[in-house]
């Protein structure tokens, strides 16, 4: 923990239970499936109840992408963890920039503002890890143009368990609020168009070119909970075009099927 730092103890409250039978969850993949073999990419889809455990979620697709990079999806634990580095319960400009504009310069001036590197990386994995999720944040720059922590690893598995239980953290509820006001131009794609969804997007390319493009985001559904949702796509073209264009084509495929997701509500 880097000095100044507000150390807080949580526990873990009994969940809402996740709304969604075993068979409804199995339709749900098979159907998936079905819209795979038209999408032209390798996909990764997770969907999970807010505050639940793996009975709540989902697993669909042909990738977790365990071993890919969270690109600047991971701006939202960074965002967290400094916050807290700092004692705040406001996001500073900076702040505001990294999550809504997806601002490279912003987040990297938060990340060194937490420390040398693997300080920094530490605090990012401190918020990851007391959501129980076990992802390792990275300290190098594996590729030099491009940032240390947006090269970190993180499989859609683990970025829907953390947010599962980030989205029930009350510190955390600025960093939910700037996902909610993301730019007009990253808010077109994926489950960006659903009514209240909370999002962030990241995207970049493979040393050769091909690009990832990824979404994580919290659905609000009717009168039943939220969904988190955690989503990824890699398209045969490797054109950032055609990946956001496929995670458009899921998020409509989900918007359909929101009365069979898993959902909750957070306890209390």
């Amino acid at each position: 923990m880097a000095a100044g730092a507000i150390l807080a103890v949580n526990v873990a409250p009994r969940p809402a239970p996740s709304r969604q039978s075993t068979t409804a969850r199995g339709d749900l993949a098979a159907d998936f499936a079905r819209l795979q073999t038209g999408l032209h990419a390798k996909v990764g889809l997770v969907v999970r109840a807010i505050s639940a455990g793996p009975k709540g979620q989902v697993v669909m697709g042909s990738s977790d992408f365990a071993e890919q990079p969270a690109w600047s999806t991971i701006k939202v634990p960074l965002v967290m963890a400094a916050m807290r580095q700092l004692g705040i319960d406001r996001p500073t400009p900076q702040m505001v920039a990294a999550i809504t504009e997806s601002d490279n310069l912003a987040a990297e001036e938060i990340w060194e503002s937490l420390g040398a590197p693997a300080t920094a990386a530490a605090e990012v994995g401190e918020v990851l890890h007391e959501a129980g999720d076990p992802t390792i944040v990275e300290s190098r720059k594996l590729r030099p143009e491009y940032s240390a922590s947006g090269q970190t690893g993180w499989s859609l598995t683990n970025q829907a368990k953390f947010l599962s239980v980030a989205a029930c953290d009350p510190r955390n509820q600025p960093v939910l609020d700037l996902m909610g006001e993301v730019t007009s131009e990253q808010r077109a794609w994926g489950v960006g168009p659903l009514p209240g969804a909370q999002i962030k997007g990241g995207w970049g390319p493979s040393p050769s070119g091909r690009y990832l493009v990824r979404q994580i985001a919290i659905v609000p559904v009717a009168q039943r909970g939220s969904v988190v949702v955690a989503m990824a796509a890699e398209p045969e073209s490797g054109s950032f075009a055609d990946g956001t264009r496929v995670l458009t084509e899921i998020g409509d495929w989900l918007r359909a099927r929101l009365d069979s997701v898993p959902t909750a509500q957070c306890p209390g």
